[in-house]
């Protein structure tokens, strides 16, 4: 049973994917991939059998076709099988390819050797069953925010050695650490991680090994921001959260506790329909935004302390 997977397909027109795959992460999938079909796509999600119950993916289809007439497209059709293990930890792994993202970034997937020639930043990843491959539109958003924000650091060698600025980064809701690993490929001294999910940390501390990352700089623990506060000890410089909106709103008096005048934060995983209530909770707790950026439907807070 516990080796057994759904592996769930959501068939849906394109303009519509980036929303499949934020009911599905927030459904709990382990892993989330997509192809096109013709002029639809189709996008596949993976979880323990254990996990769900025929009655939650009725639900889940229920909520997929809300969705849909919500942004007045066609409603989506979901179909769902039975895999082993084995299988799905290969499956969604196939469609996953390098993908350049802003400026400066390369994502790389750990399983495909690296560009034999590349003036970006590579960022070698294995996200295991983490949310975070750069796919999703929130994570390409907190990605050219760190690009914009850090900019005047030099580009690194090959030998990843990059002048360090003294700046220390929080990453609330790590997920596969990519948002840690690039800020200190922009530059930053160090970076500490947390999330609520322990795979999650387990994930972030494997691709902090993969891109040749020392523990020193990366520091990764379950918990939220009070597990931080403690390992911090200090406020920090900056921070990034590319969680959910009702997260980001009910974490803001903690996140701000660690928080200098000069601090900025880049909040993210935020559809743009919830993007004036974080603004007014971000305005209430001290935060001035100085930027929103958005991806169709999403969107992402580039702020500054008042």
């Amino acid at each position: 049973m516990a080796n057994t997977w759904w592996e769930l397909k959501v068939l849906c027109e394109p303009a519509l994917e980036d929303l499949v795959f934020w009911r599905l992460e927030d459904f709990g999938s382990r892993g989330t991939a997509s192809e096109s079909k013709g002029n639809s796509c189709i996008v596949k999600a993976y979880l323990p059998r254990f996990q769900v119950q025929l009655l939650d993916l009725a639900a889940l289809s229920l909520r997929l076709r809300q969705d849909a007439l919500c942004v007045g497209l066609s409603i989506p059709t979901l179909d769902w099988d039975l895999i082993d293990e084995e299988d799905w930890a290969t499956s969604w792994k196939q469609y996953w390819k390098p993908e350049e993202i802003g400026d400066r970034f390369l994502i790389n997937p750990a399983w495909l050797p690296l560009p034999d020639i590349s003036e970006r930043l590579v960022i070698r990843l294995d996200p295991g069953v983490a949310f975070g491959t750069g796919n999703h539109a929130t994570t390409q958003l907190c990605l050219e925010s760190l690009e914009m924000l850090l900019n005047p650091v030099p580009w690194a060698s090959v030998d990843n050695s990059v002048k360090h600025q003294a700046m220390i980064i929080a990453d609330i809701g790590c997920g596969s650490g990519i948002l840690s690993i690039a800020g200190l490929l922009l530059g930053a001294e160090k970076v500490y991680a947390v999330d609520t999910d322990p795979l999650a940390v387990e994930s972030t501390l494997s691709n902090r090994a993969l891109n040749d990352i020392s523990p020193e700089r990366l520091v990764s623990a379950e918990g939220s921001v009070d597990i931080l506060a403690k390992l911090v000890g200090q406020p920090v410089d900056g921070i990034v959260c590319n969680i959910l909106a009702d997260v980001i709103i009910q974490l803001l008096p903690q996140m701000s506790a660690i928080a200098k005048p000069s601090t900025w934060g880049i909040f993210s995983g935020i559809l743009l329909e919830q993007s004036q209530a974080v603004a007014d909770a971000l305005e209430q707790n001290g935060w001035i935004v100085a930027a929103l950026c958005k991806k169709k439907e999403w969107c992402c807070l580039n702020v500054r302390r008042s």
